[in-house]
């Protein structure tokens, strides 16, 4: 291992935190083969598997490391895609401590299997022999509609191409990939990565129609009418929330999917063969403290930012983030501003931000989540020399989509209301993904466009055999 590299807890070779923090070149750098097999054959082959009781979607998880350790990466691949349209993105972002390895019954008295890190091998070592393609039952004929081009709808879209249907998915940007390419940074997921699972889908027959916004040029009764038999919602939760304090407004104040957004899909972070503009001044803050607080956090430093403050008003323990990336950005030099609000951004004469001022807090009894509630110390009122205010508490529902269906059942917050497999008030229309659930993880998302794909296929096979009566 040379200088530049380290290895985390599961020996996954990494860049050096004083290198990495300058570039955008992809942290993690991937298990060698010798390296995943001697992994893969930690793996016990329990007769009971519980780590497939964590995966979202299903992957048949003893199965292919089995494949690993022999070296039969070939066959890891067609068993890994057997059930996961996209697994050298899950292998990066999923967030497996939580789920799958989490059941690893090695990890009750060491460190569990590294799944993820075996599922990014395998995905690599396919990519790099020319991806194949799962089997295709024969083509039904029959049309199905699937709005956005995220995590869920790519899953639903691949299932449904996989058991024969005519999938056209709508897309409001000019690529598909939702979150994956807006809002997941290059150093946690290369981009070539996610373009790459797309191919593959197109590859499926799935059909992708770009710039196309249902709710605006279209809406989901039109594409009842012209001809498909479903329609999956996918749309996410793009739409940020801000804390509603003085200064908000001002200039040098961006949401988190802003800034990501200007830098990861616009390119920002190729200056200059890229011009996005993105400003990023030498002193920054990041209002929260989960996934993507850490990718704005690690972004901005990578952008030049001389310091960079997470500002969270509870402590560490209690942080949504993924402890991995909590950990990365402390090697990074990211700073931890914990048990800390702030109430007011402060300006200048010109309307730039200038500083924040900020409130200390004490942790009191747990609230509905099992956190504890964080309450104001009184008179702990300081300034923070600030430049630049990154805004990451959460996003909501974006109400294109729906607004546009009077019809579709939606809650208290704007998410649209299903079951468990995505059936919505309206017969024929499912939905999955953050536009039910609220923001939440990518495997999730997956996971409910998988559910709603067989719901699809019951659906339409159903009122098939109802019209052959």
């Amino acid at each position: 291992m040379s200088l530049k590299q380290r290895a985390d807890r599961q020996g996954m070779p990494c860049q050096d935190p004083q290198v990495r923090r300058h570039n955008f070149q992809e942290v993690a750098l991937g298990y060698t083969k010798e390296q995943a097999m001697e992994e893969a054959g930690r793996c016990l082959q329990c007769k009971k598997p519980k780590c497939r009781e964590g995966c979202p979607v299903e992957v048949l998880i003893p199965d292919f490391i089995q494949a690993v350790a022999d070296g039969d990466f070939a066959q890891a691949a067609v068993l890994l895609k057997e059930k996961n349209a996209l697994p050298a993105i899950c292998g990066r972002v999923c967030p497996q401590e939580s789920q799958c390895e989490a059941k690893c019954i090695v990890g009750i008295k060491s460190e569990p299997v590294a799944i993820g890190r075996l599922e990014r091998f395998v995905a690599d070592w396919e990519m790099r022999q020319g991806a194949t393609l799962p089997e295709q039952a024969p083509r039904k004929g029959k049309k199905v509609a699937v709005v956005g081009a995220g995590p869920a709808g790519l899953t639903c879209a691949a299932d449904l191409a996989k058991l024969g249907y005519d999938v056209t998915i709508f897309e409001a940007l000019h690529t598909a990939g939702g979150v994956l390419m807006y809002g997941i940074p290059e150093f946690r997921l290369p981009k070539d990565i996610v373009e790459q699972e797309i191919d593959n889908l197109r590859k499926l027959g799935v059909e992708m129609q770009f710039n196309s916004v249902v709710g605006k040029a279209t809406n989901v009764h039109e594409l009842l009418a012209n001809g498909y038999e479903a329609v999956f919602l996918g749309t996410g939760a793009g739409l940020p929330n801000f804390m509603g304090i003085p200064g908000e407004n001002l200039c040098g104040v961006f949401s988190a999917n802003e800034f990501l957004t200007r830098t990861n899909l616009m390119k920002g972070y190729c200056f200059p063969e890229y011009q996005t503009p993105v400003k990023v001044g030498r002193k920054v803050a990041v209002l929260g403290a989960g996934n993507v607080a850490m990718d704005a956090a690690r972004t901005a430093l990578r952008l030049g930012a001389e310091e960079v403050h997470i500002i969270y008003r509870r402590s560490e323990k209690e942080m949504p983030a993924r402890a991995e990336e909590i950990e990365h950005a402390h090697e990074e030099g990211v700073q931890f501003q914990l048990l800390t609000s702030p109430v007011e951004i402060i300006g200048d004469e010109n309307g730039w931000v200038k500083a924040m001022k900020c409130v200390r807090f004490e942790l009191g009894e747990p609230d509905a989540s099992g956190r504890r509630s964080p309450v104001a110390i009184p008179g702990s009122e300081y300034i923070m020399d600030i430049d630049t205010v990154i805004v990451s508490i959460g996003t909501g529902p974006n109400p294109l989509a729906t607004k546009s269906v009077p019809d579709l059942e939606l809650n208290r917050k704007g998410n649209i209301v299903a079951d468990e497999d995505g059936r919505t008030s309206i017969p024929g229309v499912f939905a999955g993904g953050d536009i039910v659930t609220g923001a939440a993880t990518v495997i999730l998302a997956m996971g409910a466009g998988k559910k709603s794909a067989r719901a699809i296929d019951e659906y339409v096979m159903a009122k098939t055999a109802e019209k052959a009566i």
